[in-house]
């Protein structure tokens, strides 16, 4: 988004709006959407209100972006689901969410304030999804760094007292001092985050993640986790069953 503190901001279709909707979906599902601009990515079906709000709604991608190319050097077509239910539920709390779109030439404007949240997953689990989500997650785990064996020593490199990452984190870590709580909802939604990327944190792991306080993490996590106390998992937390893709 621009950085010019002087631009106006379009308000123009927040007088229109009834609302939006805020929705998490799987990222192969975004990736699919990023790629069709222009062109219609699927149906949105909605049910029927009760007290103000969407109870029930569903979602069914397009035919033409129900394949993918699996992430990887050995890449395969893979079938991706097409029928999502929302799970929906209000914004928590006391706050304000609102989106804003930005122009090609630069123009802000305030589509909406956002007056529901939800989750989408797929339909049925079956064989296809679970092979699509175990190419994606197979690539995401791969590390970014390798070791790589070298022909000649490298003669550039002089000793330092301290590199600059470790300056730069005790920086941080004084200037941030005491941990201070976060929104309930900002919480959930980085443990989703990381738990999809990975099956099982241990407790300091989602400390650094989050940046919260381990007895008010706890008692978040004690919702939506369970932890392990014996077999491969040990002493660490992963998903309950209903929260998992």
């Amino acid at each position: 988004m621009s950085n010019n503190k002087d631009q106006k901001v379009d308000l123009s279709a927040i007088k229109q709006s009834s609302g939006v909707w805020l929705v998490k979906v799987p990222n192969y599902l975004s990736q699919q959407w990023s790629q069709s601009a222009g062109r219609e990515v699927g149906k949105l079906n909605i049910g029927q209100k009760h007290g103000g709000r969407t109870e029930q709604a569903s979602f069914t991608l397009s035919k033409a972006l129900s394949t993918v190319s699996s992430p990887g050097e050995k890449s395969e077509t893979l079938q991706v689901p097409r029928d999502y239910p929302l799970t929906m539920h209000a914004v928590q709390g006391a706050q304000n969410l609102v989106v804003f779109s930005q122009s090609q030439t630069g123009g802000v404007a305030l589509e909406g304030e956002v007056v529901q949240r939800g989750g989408c997953r797929p339909a049925a689990a079956n064989d296809n999804y679970t092979k699509l989500k175990k190419s994606f997650i197979t690539e995401s785990v791969k590390p970014h760094r390798v070791t790589q064996m070298l022909e000649t020593p490298v003669r550039t490199y002089k000793p330092v007292a301290n590199h600059v990452v470790n300056v730069e984190h005790e920086k941080k870590r004084k200037a941030e001092g005491r941990m201070v709580r976060a929104e309930r909802q900002v919480i959930l939604d980085m443990l989703f985050s990381a738990l999809e990327k990975r099956k099982c944190y241990n407790i300091k792991e989602l400390v650094d993640i989050t940046k919260q306080p381990v007895a008010y993490l706890k008692e978040i996590m004690r919702d939506i986790c369970v932890y392990n106390t014996m077999g491969a998992h040990k002493s660490m937390w992963e998903l309950k069953p209903e929260y998992r893709t």
